[in-house]
This record gives structure tokens, C-alpha cells and sequence, in this order.
């Protein structure tokens, strides 16, 4: 079973565009972040989101822009030194973030902590579990009064690196709620034929997005196209290997949608014509053999 493809917002130029010309082809995820499109992109969204009352919604909180750490500093949620960091995850910002999310979007269903692992440099492994569970806490509240449908983590290097797991994730939920009867939903990842380990592992049987498959959490793949990057790699030799015929934004799109274990591939694709060439390749899936040839190929260079 393939990935759905869906919107991401990261580096998306003009967020309104992309996101009419996706939720006009059916994705069924928005996924963005309060400081996206330099702090605009969540009033962007918020029109369109209204014309479609079923595309599914997922934010962020722990990054900001300067305009929002000097709102969140005034409203006494940051310290002067925190509001410099451009990046929190103490629970009075969280719950400050995700209440002005709300109200400029109308709607969550999925708030992520954003690269927790920004702060692995500055605290040992056991702070930064701690920071991330006080995060978890934050988000619970909103959760369990129905304001939001679930929270998870968005990360880039975190599992990579071994900042935390999957399990450990788990069990910082269950902490916070004080229960099993969490509402830790999602797990987003990078996945590309760049950072694809995860792959490797998935064809495995097991990394991250295999273990939060088993668990019940929703898993996304982020960053498809490793940021435009991968386009310059993706040689026709490499295209014909994923599937001969196809555009080499849609091959890359393919082989990281095929992931096992992967519910969700985000696109920042903006013109419907790139829209649909992606969704025409992802609705036939690679098998796990082929995505495996691939990912050896690419081993061997």
C-alpha cells in the first residue's frame, strides 16, 4: 500500500496557491507551521481551509519567527533569552502557540513538536526527554477537552541520531497523560532516496516509521525531495530503475511513498499538472523488491 499524497507547506513560495491547487486534487492532509512563509502561512491557509471542512489539519509548535517571539516575550510566555532562540518547548509557549493556532486556523487535528532535537546541544539526553514530555503535557490538555484531534513529532535528525525513539515517545505520552489513554497520533519523518535509512529499515521490519505503524500512530513522510536537492541527482538511468516514464520529481515521490510503514508523503508540489503527474505514479505503489533494488543501487555508487 502506497502513501497518500498530501500538502506540506516547508519552503512553499505562495502557501495559498499550493494549497488550493491541492486540496482541489483531494489531498487529504495540510501540514504547516506557525512560522512558515515567514509567520503568514497559517492566515493563508485559513480561507481554503474553510471551503474544504474535511482536509485534515496539521501544525507544529516550537519554532517562531522574531515577530512572534517579541508577542510571546510581551505576553510574558518567553524569558528575553528563550525569545532570542527562536525555538521553545516550555509548556506555557506551547499552549500559548497552540491556542494562536487554533484561532487562526479554525481547526487541528494534529499539532507536532517541532525538531525537539534542537536542543540536544545545549542539555544532556534526560533534559531534553523531560523538556519534550512537558511539551506532551501542554498538547494533552488541548487534546483530552477536544480541541484538537492529537499531537505528535515532527522531526529531522532525532531518531537518526538516537536523541530519542519511538518507544520512548510512547512512554513520555503515557507520562503525560497519566494514563495509556494517550493522545500521541503521529510521527513525521524525513523520507527520501537521500535520508533513506529509514527505508532500508522499513524493507527491514523495523525503524521508526514500522514501529509507530505498529503502535497505531499515523506516520508522515517529510522532505521527499530532500528540499529540491534530490531533482539534481535523479539521473534518467535512476528514473528508468524506479519506473521508466516518469518525471524525475514523480520517480523520487514514488520511491519514498512506497516506504512500508509510511501513511502520508508530504508535496509542496504547486501546479496541478505536477500535482497529478505525483498522484498518477503513487496509485501504483512500488513493490518492496523493487523499492529494495533501488535502495541497494543506490548503496553500491
Amino acid at each position: 500500500m502506497t502513501a497518500v499524497l498530501s500538502l506540506g507547506t516547508y519552503r512553499v513560495r505562495a502557501v495559498s496557491q499550493a494549497a488550493r491547487t491541492a486540496l482541489a486534487a483531494g489531498s487529504p492532509w495540510v501540514d504547516t507551521a506557525p512560522n512558515y512563509a515567514h509567520g503568514r502561512a497559517h492566515e493563508e491557509l485559513s480561507p481554503l481551509l474553510g471551503e474544504y471542512p474535511t482536509v485534515r489539519v496539521a501544525t507544529k509548535t516550537g519554532f517562531f519567527t522574531a515577530e512572534q517571539g517579541c508577542r510571546a516575550l510581551a505576553d510574558g510566555v518567553l524569558t528575553q533569552g528563550e525569545s532570542a532562540g527562536r525555538h521553545s518547548l516550555e509548556r506555557g509557549f506551547v499552549r500559548w502557540q497552540t491556542e494562536r493556532s487554533l484561532a487562526a486556523l479554525g481547526r487541528v487535528d494534529m499539532v507536532f513538536v517541532h525538531n525537539p532535537e534542537h536542543h540536544a546541544h545545549d542539555c544532556d539526553r534526560a533534559a531534553l526527554l523531560g523538556r519534550v514530555r512537558e511539551a506532551f503535557a501542554a498538547l494533552e490538555e488541548f487534546a483530552h477537552a477536544g480541541r484538537i484531534g492529537g499531537y505528535g513529532v515532527a522531526t529531522w535528525s532525532g531518531m537518526g541520531s538516537g536523541a530519542f525513539t519511538v518507544s520512548e515517545l510512547l512512554a513520555l505520552a503515557r507520562q503525560a497523560a497519566g494514563s495509556a489513554g494517550h493522545h500521541f497520533t503521529g510521527l513525521q519523518v524525513p523520507v527520501s532516496l537521500v535520508m533513506d535509512d529509514v527505508i532500508r529499515q522499513a524493507l527491514d521490519g523495523g525503524g521508526p516509521l514500522v514501529q509507530a505503524k505498529d503502535a497505531g500512530v499515523i506516520t508522515f513522510g517529510s522532505a521527499p525531495l530532500h528540499g529540491g536537492e534530490l531533482l539534481d541527482a535523479m539521473t534518467p538511468e535512476l528514473v528508468n530503475l524506479i519506473r521508466p516514464g516518469l518525471s524525475a520529481a514523480a520517480a523520487a515521490l514514488l520511491a519514498a511513498g512506497s516506504c512500508p510503514g509510511l501513511d502520508v508523503v508530504l508535496s509542496s508540489a504547486s501546479t496541478r499538472e505536477h500535482w497529478d503527474d505525483v498522484a498518477k505514479a503513487l496509485a501504483a505503489p512500488l513493490t518492496a523488491q523493487e523499492l529494495r533494488k533501488v535502495t541497494d543501487e543506490l548503496a553500491s555508487e
